[in-house]
C-alpha cells in the first residue's frame, strides 16, 4: 500500500505541474463547493507532523491562488506553548478535544462561520456537539482514532488484551511508552479501573506508584520515532495511535493493535481558527477543501487516521472501511473515555511524571 500512495503522489505532482503551466488539471474534483481562485492570498497553518498527505497543500494552491505557510508540531502542549504568549499568528491549528477544551476556556478561539464552510454538513452527526464544544462554535473536526497496544506477534507469546501486559516482566526492555504524561497516566488509570479523568489525589498516586513499578521494564519513552522503531523489531510492543498502529502495520505484517478491555482513550483532533487570525476568510476554504470527501478520502488514507465523514469513508478501501481498528464498533467505543481539560490538575500530573523519570 505505501509503494501505491507514493505512486499516486508521483503522479499527483504531475498532474499539479501541469495545472501550474497553463493545462486543466484533471485531478481537481468537480465537486460543489470548490474554493475560485483568486491571487495573493496566504494562509499561515501549524499542524501535527505527518498529519496531511503532503500534496494537498500544493493542490489548495493550485484551486484557489492561496499561498499555504505550514509548520509541524510534535504534540498538543508543545502547539499551546509555541501559541500561548502570542508572538507568532497563526490561520489554522489542528489541536485535540481536550486542549480545544482548555483553549475555548481561555478566550483563544475565533468562532466559527460554519456557513462559511458548506462541507461542514458532511462532517456525521455523532462528531458534533461533543463535551469539548457542544454548541459547535469553535472547532470542525479533522480526524479521529484510538489509543491501544500495537504489538509484535512474532516477539508476543501471551494475549494481548489488557494493559497489564506492559508490566509482564517476561517483556522487560521490550517496551515502548510514550513520552508523554497525559498519555502514560491514562494507561495507569485504566489499568487501575478508574477514569483518566479523575481528580482524585489517592487515585492519582496509585498510578504513579504504578509507573514506577513499570519504570524498570521499559526499554524507552518514545516519540514519532516509536512507529519506526516498532517497523524495525526494536521492541515487542509499544503504547500506538490507531492511525500510526494502521500504517506502521501496512509496513511490518507481523505487527498487530489491540485496544485493551480495561477501556482507553479516544480522541477527536479538529481544526480552530485561533484568536486574532489574520485570514480568516482563507482558513475557512482551506477548512472547506479538506471536509470535501474525495480530498478527505485520500488524506485519511495516507496518514492513517479515521474520517468523520461518511462519504469520505466509503471512497476508501474495502480493507480499510471494514478495519476494526480504524473504525471500532459501537461496542468498543462505549468503553473509551475523551480527555476532558487537564488544567486544574496539570501541576500534579508534572509532579507525578517527574517523579516517574527520576525513580530509578
Amino acid at each position: 500500500m505505501r509503494i501505491q500512495k507514493i505512486l499516486a503522489l508521483i503522479s499527483t505532482l504531475g498532474l499539479l505541474g501541469a495545472s501550474l503551466t497553463g493545462c486543466t488539471a484533471d485531478h481537481i474534483a468537480a465537486e460543489e463547493n470548490t474554493p475560485v481562485k483568486t491571487e495573493g492570498r496566504q494562509l499561515i497553518v501549524y499542524n501535527v507532523g505527518d498529519y496531511i498527505a503532503p500534496e494537498l497543500n500544493a493542490e489548495f494552491t493550485a484551486e484557489t491562488g492561496i499561498k499555504v505557510i505550514y509548520s509541524e508540531y510534535a504534540n498538543n502542549e508543545e502547539m499551546y506553548a509555541t501559541v500561548a504568549p502570542g508572538n507568532i499568528q497563526y490561520d489554522i491549528l489542528v489541536p485535540s478535544d481536550y486542549m480545544i477544551d482548555k483553549m475555548i476556556n481561555e478566550g483563544r478561539l475565533e468562532e466559527i462561520d460554519m456557513s462559511k464552510i458548506p462541507n461542514y454538513d458532511k462532517i456525521d452527526s455523532e462528531f458534533k456537539n461533543l463535551d469539548f464544544d457542544p454548541e459547535n462554535k469553535y472547532s470542525v473536526p479533522y480526524m479521529w482514532g484510538t489509543v491501544g497496544i500495537l504489538y509484535n506477534t512474532k516477539m508476543v507469546d501471551d494475549p494481548v488484551d489488557s494493559w497489564d501486559v506492559l508490566w509482564n516482566e517476561k517483556y522487560k526492555d521490550q517496551i515502548f511508552m510514550y513520552d508523554s504524561e497525559r498519555d502514560s497516566i491514562m494507561v495507569a488509570l485504566k489499568k487501575l479501573g478508574y477514569s483518566m479523568n479523575t481528580r482524585n489525589p489517592q487515585e492519582l498516586a496509585e498510578a504513579k506508584e504504578l509507573l514506577i513499578e513499570q519504570f524498570p521494564l521499559v526499554l524507552a519513552y518514545v516519540g514519532d520515532e516509536g512507529k519506526g522503531k516498532m517497523v524495525n523489531g526494536e521492541a515487542a510492543m509499544m503504547i500506538a495511535w490507531a492511525g500510526d498502529a494502521m500504517l506502521a502495520m501496512d509496513e511490518n505484517p507481523d505487527l498487530a493493535y489491540a485496544i485493551p478491555k480495561e477501556g482507553s482513550n479516544y480522541f477527536v483532533d479538529s481544526f480552530v481558527i485561533p484568536k486574532g487570525a489574520s485570514n480568516k476568510e482563507e482558513a475557512y476554504e482551506y477548512i472547506n477543501f479538506l471536509c470535501r470527501p474525495d480530498i478527505a478520502a485520500r488524506n485519511a488514507e495516507y496518514i492513517g487516521y479515521s474520517t468523520p465523514i461518511s462519504e469520505a469513508k466509503a471512497l476508501l478501501p474495502e480493507e480499510i472501511q471494514e478495519s476494526e481498528i480504524a473504525y471500532p464498533d459501537a461496542s468498543v467505543l462505549g468503553n473509551l473515555e475523551m480527555f476532558n481539560d487537564p488544567s486544574d490538575v496539570i501541576e500534579l500530573y508534572t509532579t507525578i511524571w517527574l517523579e516517574v523519570k527520576l525513580s530509578q
